[in-house]
């Protein structure tokens, strides 16, 4: 399982010319689900994207969480996290989860976020998505 973390000050996902998720200030958090992945990957990967300290404090040091600034989420799934460029000019997908799977397991990873942060927006999974942002920073983290 990958998250790629964006620290934003705005980030939205639109379908066919349609907002479908929109957040202020946080992290914009593409998933990429694996094969192999469970929901326990997810919670580790969940307590550590939320206890990130990214944030600036009132000395301009990194040192606050999403949960300390009252951040918002945007989770967007992207499988293409798992592309393997090795071979070749044309990326092959075959570590990616098959669909069902990464499917369960993105709206594991939606309901758990909404537990504990309070704005959290979504993309559409398997959707032909545009994402737009602004990053802040920039600042991008990958976990795995």
């Amino acid at each position: 399982m990958k998250f790629l973390i964006q620290r934003v000050t705005e980030a939205q996902v639109d379908i066919d010319g349609e907002t479908v998720g929109r957040i202020a200030g946080g992290f914009l958090v593409l998933i990429g689900i694996g094969e192999n992945d469970t929901r326990e990957i997810a919670d580790r990967l969940i307590r550590k994207m939320l206890s990130l300290r990214i944030f600036a404090d009132e000395n301009g040091k990194t040192n606050l969480s999403l949960r300390d600034v009252s951040g918002q989420l945007l989770l967007v799934s992207q499988f293409t996290l798992y592309a393997d460029c090795h071979k070749g000019n044309r990326p092959t997908f075959n570590n990616a989860g098959n669909p069902q799977l990464a499917n369960e397991l993105y709206e594991y990873i939606v309901a758990e976020c909404k537990k504990e942060v309070a704005v959290v927006e979504t993309g559409r999974f398997g959707a032909d998505m545009r994402v737009s942002l602004v990053n802040d920073g920039p600042f991008t983290i990958m976990l795995e």
